[in-house]
């Protein structure tokens, strides 16, 4: 191995000790799996914000989104971001102080499904079996993708055969996941979204200089038909455009709304310490995600302008582009090589970020609400702590089966993810939070409309292609959250507890 390969790997491997020692240092303060699945409800607002964000982002916003904007142009990449970006703000805005409080009296709810099911009094625990198993059905495949995206930087950068390199990533990611839980795994995304900024920034300066300043990426771009246009789809193997029509648009924006049921976001809400400090926890995620995507999409265009220029060979895979422009870092000299291994390092980081985020929400469901919520299997405190962290190697497991397609598309797989997630728990998130009518008839119909849409949009009304070719998030969002509404106005009202609780919360959210 070359000894600029040597020095690479030190600092990738020096960065994944620090993340196992952090989880063996968290799990000691695990004393009962509610720290294990939500850290005490003790996160500071740094933390919660970053966190949130980091575990949010994952390897899409290292690969996936530069990838796109390499390979097609500005109009998908930006009009994602934005409906992303919007969607972040708005999810900090109105949904998390409230989900905070909500989940609080709720019976101290710690997972998603818990919250659904103490929120409509629902004693048969169908609505908490359904919630969790829609969490497993999506989260196991998004969970594939960042073992995928670890697979594919480790064989990119040393040559490794793709199935081993995943392989690694995922026993570490579990190892560190498995013991501290929650807390390890919101501390681990704080550092792990500074690694990813400072990621961002030196492969953003170093691709701009290569590429002969910004002058010479702008030229490139211009020169390719409708790349630069946001409402044109730049395709690079006939440098022709499509147009893109407003449905299109309001699809990609679309994206957003996928933040309303996203477990792993909402969670850290949930695990705040203070419902007062979700302002700030807001203005600095909103802040960051904002300026990450946008770099993001930026270095897939200065991409594009090195393998214009030659400096940057052709790409098999549009998803390494930063990969790629990294090796290329790693040329330049000593300190150069030290930068790169920061840049691959950043790249695990946000795959980590996320995965262990994931694999513990999926984990909470599998043990928490299905074991001993639905199938009421007692276990002492010691039992269930085992029970997580089995479940959470067990669900690890099926990840990496999913993952072993080394040609798999990370970006196509968290938009299936996203929209899985967005549809079914979105309107019923929403309808839970602000609307007092609402009631587990509802939300258990709205549940299965969204999750079934996604699935016969995406694989059969959207094949037939005109106006139905959209991101099958947004009709399967607003079927589900029309039929929430339907459903519940023709079934009983809520009991008289359900509505005071509400009331209760809705006078705690304006006092503070």
């Amino acid at each position: 191995m070359e000894s600029k390969l040597i020095a690479m790997l030190i600092t990738i491997l020096a960065y994944m000790l620090m993340m196992v020692i952090i989880g063996i240092r968290c799990s000691k303060k695990n004393a009962n799996v509610g720290d294990f699945y939500l850290g005490g409800r003790k996160l500071g607002p740094i933390v919660t914000a970053m966190s949130a964000e980091a575990s949010d982002m994952s390897s899409w916003l290292l690969m996936g989104l530069p990838g796109v904007a390499y390979l097609t142009g500005c109009a998908e990449a930006v009009w994602t971001a934005v409906g992303l970006a919007i969607g972040t703000y708005l999810n900090w805005l109105i949904v998390a102080k409230r989900l905070r409080v909500y989940t609080h009296k709720c019976a101290n709810s710690i997972t998603i499904p818990d919250f659904f099911s103490n929120r409509y009094r629902d004693s048969s625990h169908i609505l908490m079996g359904v919630a969790a198993v829609i969490i497993l059905v999506f989260f196991v495949p998004y969970t594939a993708s960042g073992f995928a995206a670890c697979g594919k930087l480790f064989s990119t950068l040393f040559g490794m055969p793709y199935h081993a390199a995943m392989m690694m990533s995922a026993v570490i990611i579990i190892f560190y996941t498995s013991f501290g839980g929650f807390l390890a795994a919101s501390t681990t995304d704080l550092i792990q979204s500074m690694v990813m900024t400072l990621a961002l920034v030196l492969i953003v300066v170093f691709g701009v200089v290569t590429a002969g300043g910004m002058g010479a990426v702008i030229d490139n771009a211009s020169q390719l038909t409708g790349y630069l246009d946001i409402m044109q789809q730049h395709d690079p193997a006939t440098n022709t455009s499509t147009p893109y029509s407003i449905l299109t648009v309001a699809s990609l924006l679309a994206w957003g709304l996928g933040y309303f049921g996203m477990p792993h976001v909402l969670l850290r809400f949930m695990a705040i310490e203070n419902k007062e400090k979700v302002k700030i926890s807001r203005r600095i995620a909103t802040v960051w995600v904002v300026i990450s995507m946008g770099v993001a999409v930026f270095i897939g265009i200065v991409g594009n302008a090195l393998t214009s220029s030659g400096k940057l060979g052709s790409l098999a895979d549009a998803e390494t582009v930063i990969m790629d422009m990294a090796l290329l870092m790693s040329e330049k000299g000593f300190i150069f090589i030290f930068f790169a291994g920061l840049i691959f390092a950043g790249i695990l980081a946000s795959t980590m970020s996320t995965s262990d985020s994931q694999l513990l929400a999926a984990s909470s469901s599998a043990s928490e609400n299905l074991l001993k919520g639905v199938f009421k299997i007692k276990m002492t405190e010691k039992q269930s702590m085992l029970c997580a962290r089995a479940v959470l190697i067990v669900i690890a497991a099926l990840s990496v089966v999913l993952a072993w397609n080394p040609n798999s598309s990370v970006f196509d797989i968290v938009s299936f993810a996203w929209a899985g997630f967005g549809a079914t728990f979105g309107p019923v998130m929403l309808c839970a939070l602000f609307w007092k009518r609402s009631n587990k008839w509802g939300a258990m119909a709205g549940m299965l409309t969204g999750g079934v849409m996604v699935f016969v949009w995406k694989y059969v009304i959207a094949e037939l292609g005109g106006v139905f070719a959209i991101y099958e998030l947004l009709p399967a969002f607003v079927i589900a959250l029309v039929v929430n509404v339907i459903v519940s106005l023709v079934t009983g009202k809520p009991e008289q507890a359900i509505l005071d609780e509400f009331d209760a919360v809705n006078a705690e959210v304006k006092a503070g």
